[in-house]
């Protein structure tokens, strides 16, 4: 069994067709993730529809100019509805499209990061254009947060920083990419610090790109982890599901 740490679905797809795809490519865990002023409506709705998956929660750093405290506290009061709601994100920073919010990007970060704290739930974490920041700002966390960095795509030796404050790297489809350095990094990685996503419907992985992404692409980037390691398919299943159990305490 695959688990597929992080997803994204139009509330208007074809939502049944979409889990039965991914379960019939042996992905049998999905994690939504719901992050932007509505999330937390629209991922209790998601689960009510949905008895089956898994969401995270959270404020993506572009919702940085639109979250009230009044959002902020629906998002704490929302977070033991389910213990099908497995974790708070994505979340972080993003100075790749603004620059000019990074103040209310890193408020709406650390008060979600302290959300995170009282509720003892693990992080998913964005983040573009910010790595050293959002590191510096995780390090002040160090021992009283776990999680997910989302979508890495940083050095190894920033990946080791990573691992040090006990987070886990998400890896996805750009591993799969013609012009990505990525698998360097993955290389020299071991198992035990990686989870796999796609980031659907965005990032597709080769030789899908182009089309929509999906959950049940999740084994051709297991794929491709086998492949640059040199380890069979079965081992970057068995232990890069039990990475996700460990980190989001699914029980499946």
């Amino acid at each position: 069994m695959f688990i597929d740490t992080h997803c994204h679905i139009d509330l208007s797809a074809q939502k049944d067709l979409y889990i039965k795809d991914a379960y019939s490519a042996n992905v049998k865990g999905l994690i939504f993730s719901f992050c932007n002023k509505d999330c937390y409506q629209e991922g209790v709705n998601f689960l009510n529809q949905c008895p089956d998956v898994f969401v995270s929660l959270g404020f993506h750093p572009e919702e940085a100019d639109v979250i009230t405290d009044e959002d902020l506290q629906a998002l704490d009061n929302v977070l033991t509805y389910s213990s099908r709601i497995v974790a708070i994100g994505e979340i972080g920073l993003d100075y790749y499209w603004r620059k000019d919010n990074k103040d209310q990007q890193r408020n709406l970060f650390k008060k979600q990061l302290d959300l995170a704290v009282k509720h003892q739930m693990p992080v998913v974490v964005h983040c573009r254009e910010a790595i050293q920041e959002l590191y510096d700002i995780l390090f002040q966390y160090q021992g009283k947060v776990k999680g997910v960095i989302h979508c890495f795509s940083g050095s190894y030796e920033m990946a080791l920083r990573f691992i040090e404050l006990g987070f886990v790297l998400g890896i996805g489809g750009v591993l799969t990419f013609k012009n990505s350095k990525l698998y360097q990094v993955v290389e020299k990685l071991p198992l035990s610090s990686i989870v796999l996503e796609t980031d659907s419907p965005y990032l597709t992985p080769e030789p899908h790109r182009g089309e929509v992404n999906e959950s049940k692409y999740i084994p051709i980037i297991a794929e491709k982890i086998a492949q640059i390691k040199h380890v069979p398919l079965s081992e970057v299943e068995r232990i890069t599901t039990a990475n996700a159990q460990r980190v989001f305490d699914l029980p499946i």
